[in-house]
C-alpha cells in the first residue's frame, strides 16, 4: 500500500473503531478558531489571516481570527495546548512565540513537543542584520572586528526579550567572540526608531519591516541570515557567503493544534493548509510580508523540524544564558 491510498483509507479505519455517530461526523461542521499570539496588524496577523482565507474556502467552513498577545506568546499558546483535542482550535506558531520563548521564559505551563500536535509548515522569512549608516561596518568580518574593538561594547536591539531578534543578536556576540549589549523593546516599531536615531546600533528582524528603510538609507543592510539572497534585496549578501555558516536565523510560521488530534483531522487541516500555499494569490500575500513559502511534506515532517530548531537554539540560549526576568 503506497502512502496516497493509506492516507485515503486513513478515514475510514478510523470510524471502524468509534462509535456509529462519530463514523457519521463530517469535519469541520462548525467554525474553527485560529489563535494568533500577537495583537492585530503585524506580519504575524497578516500570515494567520491569508491562512485562515485559504483554509477556509478548501475546508467550507467558517475560520475565527482571534489575536490573543501578551507574555511574549505564551498566553496564547497556553489557550490552544489546554484546548479540546478536536481540531477545532489550532494556533499560528512562530520562531519567537512558539519556540523561543519555552527556552527563555523561567515558567511555561506547557511542553511544545508534548502538548500540541503540528500540522504543517508555512514558511521562513530570513533575517537581515542591520546597522545604522554611521556604524562602520559594510560586511560581517568588519562588523565583528568593529564589535571586538568597540568599547563600549556595540548594542543591538530587538523586539523583546525571548524574540527571534534576541537570541539571533546573541548568536552574533558568541561567533563573533565579542560583548555586544542587548537592548529590549515592546515590539519591532520602537525598535527600528531608536536604531535609526542612532541610540543603538544593529537590528536583526525580519526583511519586511527593514525593507523601506533600507530603500531609503536609513539602515544599512549587512547580511541576510540564511544559506541564500532574498528576491528583493539581491544586493544583500548572505552570512554563509560572507564566511558565517554558523549565523543562520528566521522568522518561521508553521500550523499547530492540541497534542491528540486525531490523525483524519491532521491530515485534513494539512491538505488544506498545502492547498492554501500552492495558491497563486496566497502566494503573492506571502511574498510581500517576506515568507519564502516551504510546505511541509508531512505532519511529522514539521514535527522533525521543530525538534532539530529546538534543540540548535537551546544551544544559543544556554552559551549566551539568556533568561527572561
Amino acid at each position: 500500500m503506497n502512502r496516497r491510498t493509506a492516507l485515503t483509507l486513513l478515514p475510514g479505519l478510523i470510524g471502524l473503531h468509534a462509535p456509529a455517530v462519530r463514523a457519521q461526523e463530517r469535519y469541520p461542521d462548525r467554525p474553527i478558531r485560529l489563535i494568533i499570539p500577537f495583537a492585530a496588524g503585524g506580519s504575524n496577523d497578516i500570515v494567520g489571516r491569508v491562512i485562515a482565507e485559504g483554509m477556509a474556502a478548501r475546508l467550507g467552513q467558517t475560520f475565527v481570527v482571534e489575536n490573543r498577545g501578551g507574555a511574549g506568546g505564551i498566553l496564547g499558546n497556553e489557550a490552544v495546548a489546554t484546548s479540546a483535542s478536536d481540531g477545532y482550535t489550532l494556533l499560528l506558531g512562530g520562531s519567537g512565540s512558539f519556540l523561543i520563548s519555552s527556552l527563555v521564559q523561567p515558567k511555561v505551563p506547557y511542553d511544545i513537543i508534548r502538548d500540541f500536535a503540528p500540522v504543517g509548515f508555512i514558511g521562513n522569512a530570513p533575517n537581515v542584520i542591520t546597522v545604522n549608516p554611521k556604524v562602520e561596518a559594510r560586511a560581517m568580518g568588519e562588523l565583528r572586528d568593529l564589535a571586538r574593538r568597540a568599547m563600549p561594547p556595540l548594542s543591538y536591539a530587538s523586539p523583546g526579550v525571548g524574540t527571534t531578534g534576541h537570541v539571533l543578536g546573541a548568536l552574533l556576540a558568541l561567533e563573533f567572540g565579542a560583548e555586544m549589549e542587548h537592548i529590549p523593546y515592546r515590539g519591532t516599531g520602537p525598535a527600528i526608531t531608536d536604531v535609526l536615531a542612532g541610540r543603538v546600533q544593529i537590528l536583526t528582524n525580519a526583511a519586511a519591516p527593514l525593507r523601506p528603510h533600507i530603500a531609503s538609507g536609513g539602515l544599512r543592510a549587512v547580511a541576510v541570515a540564511a544559506p541564500r539572497r532574498l528576491e528583493f534585496l539581491p544586493d544583500v549578501p548572505t552570512t554563509v557567503e560572507q564566511g558565517f555558516p554558523a549565523i543562520l536565523s528566521s522568522t518561521w510560521y508553521g500550523l499547530l493544534g492540541p497534542a491528540g488530534l486525531p490523525a483524519d483531522r491532521v491530515a485534513a487541516l494539512h491538505g488544506a493548509l498545502n492547498a492554501t500555499l500552492a495558491e497563486a494569490g496566497a502566494k503573492q500575500r506571502l511574498s510581500e510580508e517576506g515568507v519564502d513559502i516551504e510546505a511541509s511534506p508531512t505532519p511529522a515532517a514539521y514535527a522533525r523540524f521543530i525538534e532539530v530548531d529546538r534543540k540548535r537554539w537551546q544551544e544559543v540560549v544556554t552559551r549566551a544564558g539568556i533568561r527572561a526576568e
